[in-house]
């Protein structure tokens, strides 16, 4: 059996659905249906079982027995957690990120699972080198700061014997995210706010960039996927790893991208950035006080160390991925 822990959430369902594509369905979701629009992501997907995120870290913590309780276990795919990065309560954002995964790291020790979890490109803060490697690594708010800190508890244990894998996310973006509210992707609020008010917001320059030139490492879902299953297929690699493209694009190319595929799909012709500029269908706003000192203006991967380990698929360029994921949202029965 394999364990997915955020298994309703964005990229924990994302994983369930392409595990069902390679008809696994042997899978234990573990997640906090608090959110009910969650279920959501799980109609249509196949599953073994499914547990409260909060009944199966009793199990981790009770230890005897534990084994026994889930049933035959070979991996643990470790999704869940507060990903809000303005969240002000870091008492709850240490607890879900750090103490949850730190149990779940030992579980997996104890019974020799492959552990595969979720780490962020949030952890570079706002540096201008994306290598995982204390060297670079700052982080501008709690959750963050909760990732880093596991990362660095990790790189900390003696040779755990067993496959650990930690992933650093970059922006990921595609379907199944629409649960997220405000966290959700650039992409989702972009479509959005075109279809409801006919142009998307952006921010002013900062940090030196033009508005709507701030660049970061916007990433597909799939390719997130994909990177997952590598590992999971892989067992004997561990590390902690970047996922991203290894290229920054700017915020005027997701919502140029956006735009110009919903105006295609209503047969319109494609705008150029200048003429949207213009026409008003982009518009410059400045940035929130409350985001002040806590963005990150430019991101990009470096992929180095994920490309040593042998995993040579291409990432999807924003124009293609965005371009994908607006059919999806658009006609998603086609």
């Amino acid at each position: 059996m394999i364990i997915v822990t955020g298994g309703a959430g964005f990229i924990g369902s994302s994983i369930v659905k392409a595990l069902n594509d390679q008809d696994r369905r042997d899978i234990l979701v573990v997640d906090n249906l608090t959110n009910a629009e969650k279920v959501n992501n799980l109609s249509g997907l196949e599953i073994a079982d499914y547990m409260d995120k909060d009944e199966f870290f009793d199990i981790l913590q009770a230890k005897k027995h534990s084994a026994k309780k889930l049933g035959a276990v070979s991996a643990v795919l470790h999704q869940g957690a507060c990903s809000d990065t303005m969240a002000t309560d870091g008492r709850y954002v240490l607890h879900n990120n750090f103490t949850y995964s730190k149990e779940l790291f030992h579980y997996c020790r104890r019974h020799h699972l492959q552990y595969i979890y979720a780490s962020s490109a949030s952890v570079y803060g706002a540096g201008a080198v994306f290598k995982e490697s204390p060297d670079f690594e700052s982080t501008l708010n709690a959750y963050a700061y909760s990732k880093l800190l596991f990362d660095n508890y990790v790189r900390g244990q003696p040779d755990p014997g067993i496959q650990c894998v930690g992933l650093r996310f970059f922006n990921v973006y595609g379907p199944r995210e629409q649960h997220k509210g405000r966290m959700a992707s650039v992409a989702w609020h972009f479509r959005n706010q075109f279809r409801a008010e006919g142009k998307v917001k952006l921010f002013r320059g900062t940090d030196g960039y033009g508005d709507g030139e701030q660049r970061r490492d916007f990433v597909s879902v799939e390719d997130v996927v994909k990177v997952n299953l590598f590992f999971l297929e892989h067992p004997g690699k561990s590390g902690i790893f970047n996922v991203g493209t290894g290229r920054c694009q700017s915020f005027n190319e997701v919502a140029m991208s956006v735009i110009n595929t919903l105006r295609l799909d209503r047969g319109e012709t494609e705008l150029s950035i200048e003429d949207a500029v213009q026409q008003g269908t982009i518009e410059y706003i400045p940035m929130p006080d409350a985001l002040l000192g806590k963005y990150q203006s430019y991101t990009e991967a470096d992929l180095t160390e994920l490309r040593k380990t042998g995993y040579a698929e291409q990432f999807l360029t924003v124009q293609q991925g965005i371009k994908r994921y607006m059919k999806d949202l658009e006609h998603p029965n086609t």
